[in-house]
């Protein structure tokens, strides 16, 4: 089943509409768009480790590209009988902590794998991040 969503997720991100951009691209909910960090395949004692090592880790380093809105709040209605009366959806939202540019440490087992114009990017909830590093010059 999971195999099915991320191959319909797949197939989505690499249609002709959204290629190459990811303006194009909205993050739902309290969800972050993550580009994993180019990991050396060699130790700092010099050892080469084997292919797809670092991808089994159960921590992942990555920098956040996008962020969705947050949590939905709900508004409560004054008069709900009036069936008639127009009413917008106005949804308010908490926003996350993570902001685009922060160096983000996650979890795997959350994270949702997808190829985007050939690069890996990880769908993650913001539950699932353990740790951000803002650098503030970048806000600023």
């Amino acid at each position: 089943m999971v195999f099915i969503i991320l191959e319909f997720i797949t197939k989505i991100l690499m249609s002709n509409e959204t290629a190459g951009n990811l303006k194009n691209l909205i993050v739902v909910g309290d969800r972050v768009l993550i580009k994993p960090k180019k990991i050396s395949n060699k130790t700092k004692a010099g050892l080469y480790l084997p292919p797809g090592y670092q991808e089994k880790e159960e921590i992942q380093t990555g920098y956040v590209v996008k962020c969705g809105p947050g949590f939905p709040i709900p508004i409560p209605s004054e008069d709900t009988n009036e069936s008639w009366k127009h009413t917008e959806d106005n949804v308010r939202y908490i926003p996350l902590q993570p902001k685009n540019g922060d160096l983000a440490i996650f979890l795997q087992k959350g994270a949702i794998e997808v190829l985007f114009n050939d690069e890996k990017y990880f769908i993650v909830h913001q539950h699932s991040i353990l740790l951000l590093e803002r650098d503030e010059e970048l806000f600023s």
